[in-house]
């Protein structure tokens, strides 16, 4: 079957970063212009396979006995395969895979793509039940690339209560690791994104002979020192449209502070925010469009201008992922699910406990047919309809959006206190996820509501006259 490419948009945090000191792990999961129904599931260990195959590639691997319960966002449709996404185990461990990246051809002709290995439709079911750590989720896909390859060039994430890592592949074979600092945060688009690495740091991990392959084959064209996306990405026209000015959009939101061209291919890997981050903050940058600058497609610029970048909140958004491990809280209740569904600029993001055995119907049932009683399908409608007057139903979504929020996170604050004494951390969480499922379907149904009574006055298809 022909691969199928997933263009996303990943943003991480240290908890030294955030606001409340949490992990936190984000990513936009972006797929084509066509809808492509998503569903939340959890995936018990009684359910995970024994023997696993892939459906894009002839790919095969028996995997290890006793598996971790684990969130997922697989595609409703899985001929294409599973494509769980991103998910926390109850290890509290989580893992987003993956951002689609570029590389270049002195890399692919020393360690080529390997056509029957694995890819992105794969890797969480393969690595994120086995794992009690970031860093032991790095090794372990570390290792499976190395003794299995890959058929793409995929980054990807891996974080816990006190570290986040991120993961790139390089050829078939070969990869490389960094851990986040605390105190700081990266945003990843779909370009090789690591840029100074230290191979002698004990927060950086990377396949063995990584090194000497970068000599021997002359491929580092610094004088001092390793820079991963010279040695290894690209530097295209389309990275300069497509890739940069989404890290340079984010990093301008974060540290206005710094000043930065949104062309400009070496713009910094690790970054520190002007302020502490908060899970509103991630939302606001995920579902961002250029606003005030005039390359916001839904700005007044020029039509060249707004049609130049593409934006990190766009059509192609199907699932969009806040992985938040906190500390400081009981260990039941220390890991959090935000999840979005559809086009994010006119979504809310919900937060789910994942001490759970089951999720809430609406976020599990979308199939490929329209029903807008899902969460996807709803979401869904609200970016169609509101892309059709952006500034008619800015405000309002504003209003949902926030609404929504506060009432979840009141949900979540309630929930946390409980668990404390509590004697089924299982059935509080599940009945608190499923309040916050359900108010996420009611105020969605105003919002779409409050469109149509504003939009109806302003359709084009009227008359001056009345009788």
């Amino acid at each position: 079957m022909d691969k199928i490419i997933s263009s996303c948009t990943t943003i991480l945090a240290g908890k030294k970063a955030t606001i409340d000191g949490s992990t936190l792990v984000a990513r936009t999961e972006d797929h084509s212009d066509a809808a492509e129904p998503q569903k939340f599931i959890v995936v018990e260990p009684q359910d995970q396979p024994k023997h696993y195959s892939a459906k894009l590639s002839k790919f095969e691997i028996d995997l290890p006995d006793n598996p971790l319960r684990y969130t997922a966002t697989p595609d409703s449709d899985n001929s294409h395969g599973i494509w769980a996404g991103a998910g926390i185990n109850s290890e509290n461990i989580g893992m987003s895979s993956t951002e689609t990246i570029t590389t270049n051809s002195r890399i692919l002709a020393v360690d080529p793509l390997v056509k029957d290995g694995f890819g992105e439709e794969d890797m969480p079911t393969l690595v994120l039940p086995y794992i009690h750590s970031a860093r032991e989720g790095v090794q372990r896909m570390g290792d499976l690339l190395t003794q299995y390859g890959t058929y793409e060039s995929n980054g990807m994430a891996f974080s816990d209560k006190d570290e986040v890592w991120y993961l790139e592949t390089y050829g078939g074979h070969h990869w490389a690791a960094i851990r986040i600092p605390d105190d700081a945060y990266v945003v990843a688009p779909n370009r090789l994104n690591i840029d100074h690495f230290d191979f002698g740091s004990a927060d950086t991990m990377y396949s063995a002979d990584l090194e000497d392959l970068i000599n021997d084959n002359f491929m580092n064209p610094d004088d001092e020192g390793y820079n991963f996306r010279h040695i290894f990405g690209s530097a295209t026209i389309k990275d300069t449209r497509y890739n940069d000015p989404r890290a340079w959009y984010i990093q301008s939101y974060f540290t206005p502070s710094v000043e930065q061209d949104p062309q400009d291919q070496d713009l910094p890997f690790i970054c520190h925010a002007d302020r502490k981050l908060a899970i509103e903050d991630f939302k606001w940058a995920m579902s961002s469009h250029y606003q005030n600058t005039v390359f916001d497609r839904y700005g007044e610029g020029e039509l060249e201008d707004k049609t130049l970048f593409r934006p990190v909140g766009i059509n192609r958004n199907e699932e969009s992922h806040i992985l938040q491990i906190r500390n400081n809280v009981p260990e039941a209740v220390a890991a959090i699910h935000w999840l979005g569904f559809g086009p994010n600029t006119f979504n809310s993001f919900v937060p789910f406990l994942i001490n759970i055995t089951d999720t809430p119907a609406s976020f599990k049932d979308a199939t490929k047919e329209y029903d807008p009683n899902t969460a996807y399908w709803l979401s869904r409608t609200l970016g169609t309809f509101g892309d059709t007057n952006y500034s008619l139903y800015s405000d309002l979504e504003s209003d949902f959006e926030q609404t929504t929020q506060a009432q979840c996170r009141a949900i979540i604050a309630r929930v946390t206190k409980e668990a404390v004494d509590a004697k089924d951390i299982d059935e509080l969480s599940m009945k608190a996820n499923q309040e916050m499922a359900d108010i996420y379907i009611k105020e969605s149904k105003k919002l779409l509501g409050k469109m149509v009574n504003v939009g109806s006055a302003r359709m084009k298809l009227k008359f001056s006259l009345l009788d």
